[in-house]
């Protein structure tokens, strides 16, 4: 059952990133753009989280390259709140 919340996180990130980087690429507004890549990176976590606690033994740990994602997705999105505001 955790496997499928893994998959299922996984895709509405994947969603949102999608529809956020669309609707950049129609207004060209910034503040999209940086939310959109914040949510690939969200992704990318999340499809690290379901390859580590889905598909790995649990020998292989990959904790560190999701918390890493983790951390440059929300610091591009904090990058561009704080570029974006000046």
């Amino acid at each position: 059952m955790a496997e499928a919340v893994y998959i299922l996180c996984a895709l509405t990130s994947v969603a949102c990133a999608v529809l956020l980087l669309r609707a950049w690429k129609r207004t060209q507004s910034r503040l999209l753009l940086w939310s959109g890549l914040c949510f690939v990176g969200l992704a990318v976590s999340n499809v690290l989280l379901f390859v580590d606690l889905g598909l790995l033994p649990p020998s292989i740990d990959l904790y560190m390259p999701r918390q890493l994602s983790t951390l440059a997705a929300v610091s591009v999105l904090l990058y561009g709140l704080i570029w974006d505001a000046t």
